[in-house]
């Protein structure tokens, strides 16, 4: 058990991950497809696993509510959060709240408003918002003042909707659509101010950052200096110019350093959600590796000595902070 500001680290991953994974080269997937119940035995079988993403519409709706609940009671696990399907079907592929037909915005309210209801049944507190068909592809294809404010007036209604659900914005530069218009950090804050809520914060999709080009660390404090407004964080790694979502220490470890060490810095207490795509890989080992990367990651920063990393930000010195990076990984 790792124990940080004072609360017990929970680490969460996304059901899917467990299941067939497809690209747009093989659309049957490189494995076989497991139904619910193989991939939550899947999930058992990771070590020290204790939440689980469900993707509303695909996998928990109305009608299987119950028999959700009776999986993760036999499981033992709690769910972490629904993610709102806003993207996979053919409907939003001229986008969700931002669509420019009238009928299509209410549906996707109203679907959201919907899983905000489903939430509470299955013990979850937080629905996850990821707009990925709200954007464009071409020059003079999207009235962007238009579509800001369907933005913000779809996300107001369902914030207001109930107050004791939250809702995380997940961010991402593009895909499916070139340019998705909740890119980045930065646009991701500024929708959160104009849309005013306090139950309404960031999902932070550790390989969004990337692909965005941001220093993951840095989109940490910003949640944090703009009202503590990271609800949620979803792990994975990457090479930046694409969303590879791959096991976690891949590539960036460095900058996972100042992440992990940031998420303290700014006492955050929520869950540590795995979202990769092992499409080659088997699912439990990848998130079982994924999980002693962290547990690892943790390790290194908590036991160097906090006062001396304070010193090296404090410096603004370069080869201070590498120095630093280098003393945590193999000592001085």
């Amino acid at each position: 058990m790792i124990v940080r500001n004072g609360k017990k680290i929970r680490f969460s991953t996304i059901l899917s991950t467990f299941g067939n994974r497809y690209d747009r080269y093989c659309v049957s997937g490189y494995k076989k497809n497991k139904s619910i119940e193989e991939m939550f035995v899947a999930a058992s079988k990771v070590q020290g696993l204790e939440g689980i993403e469900l993707v509303g519409g695909r996998q928990v709706n109305e009608e299987n509510l119950s028999h959700i609940n009776q999986l993760k009671s036999n499981f033992g696990f709690e769910i972490s959060s629904i993610i709102v399907d806003l993207f996979s079907e053919a409907v939003w592929k001229k986008g969700s709240f931002t669509s420019v037909d009238e009928t299509i915005r209410k549906e996707a309210i109203n679907k959201v408003k919907r899983y905000m209801d489903i939430a509470p049944e299955l013990g979850c507190d937080l629905v996850c918002l990821w707009f990925a068909q709200d954007g464009f592809d071409y020059v003079f294809q999207s009235d962007y003042i238009k579509s800001w404010n369907f933005l913000v007036n779809s996300l107001k209604q369902c914030a207001t909707y109930r107050h004791d659900v939250k809702i995380g914005v997940e961010y991402k530069i593009k895909e499916p659509r070139t340019y998705n218009f909740i890119a980045n950090i930065g646009k991701t804050l500024s929708l959160l101010s104009k849309v005013g809520e306090d139950n309404i914060g960031i999902i932070l999709d550790v390989g969004h950052a990337l692909c965005a080009y941001e220093n993951m660390a840095e989109s940490v404090a910003l949640c944090k200096f703009f009202g503590d407004k990271l609800f949620h964080i979803h792990f994975n790694d990457n090479y930046r110019h694409w969303d590879d979502d791959m096991i976690i220490g891949s590539v960036h470890v460095p900058e996972y350093l100042e992440l992990i060490y940031w998420l303290k810095k700014v006492n955050y207490n929520g869950w540590y959600s795995i979202d990769i795509y092992p499409y080659r890989e088997e699912g439990t080992d990848a998130v079982n590796e994924c999980i002693r990367w962290l547990r690892k990651l943790i390790e290194l920063v908590d036991n160097f000595d906090q006062s001396e990393i304070e010193r090296v930000i404090n410096s603004g010195e370069g080869i201070k902070s590498i120095m630093l990076v280098r003393e945590m990984l193999f000592g001085k």
